[in-house]
């Protein structure tokens, strides 16, 4: 058995008390080994009100809990009797996981455990850009930034310097 997505409906409005509520059975009754993750799927909503922007967090399903659990009998009723869990969604009482690439899509769009791109460059080292408006242009890093996978290039143009921001998959190594 391995372990899969699987979509809990829950009372509206409750889905951050039944993760909670969850959490804590998981651990009361030795749950580790079968239940992971529960994930509320949210996402950042900007609103503008008097001229000021505000960010809030905006679930993306409302009345939906994600968790990470390898399906048996003792897994089901644990997450089927926590408090304000209406039942799993699938077809009659068979639970069905969400198939890969959702679940990935759904973890991405919150912005979890998306893998971060890596590259092994150095300030002052020499790059060619790889892909976009600035193919094949050669540079030189000037910062790099890998909390947002990007770097800046100076490259040369119109006999000028000019700072270029790039993502890490934009660039290559020089040889």
């Amino acid at each position: 058995m391995s372990k899969q997505w699987y979509v809990v409906h829950t009372y509206s409005g409750y889905e951050n008390k039944v993760k909670a509520n969850l959490e804590r059975r998981i651990e009361s009754m030795n749950m580790e080994d079968k239940i992971f993750r529960i994930l509320v799927p949210m996402e950042d909503e900007i609103e503008i009100k008097n001229g000021k922007k505000k960010v809030s967090k905006k679930k993306v399903f409302p009345g939906y809990v994600l968790v990470e659990m390898i399906m048996t009998d003792d897994s089901w009723y644990v997450v089927r009797n926590t408090p304000g869990v209406t039942g799993f969604v699938g077809s009659g009482s068979k639970p069905i996981p969400l198939n890969e690439e959702e679940a990935k899509l759904i973890i991405k769009q919150m912005g979890i455990e998306e893998p971060k791109a890596r590259i092994d460059v150095s300030v002052g080292e020499n790059v060619k850009v790889a892909e976009g408006p600035f193919e094949n242009f050669v540079g030189v890093i000037e910062k790099i930034y890998p909390d947002k996978g990007k770097v800046k290039v100076m490259v040369s143009m119109f006999g000028r310097e000019t700072p270029i921001e790039l993502d890490f998959t934009q660039i290559e190594k020089l040889d």
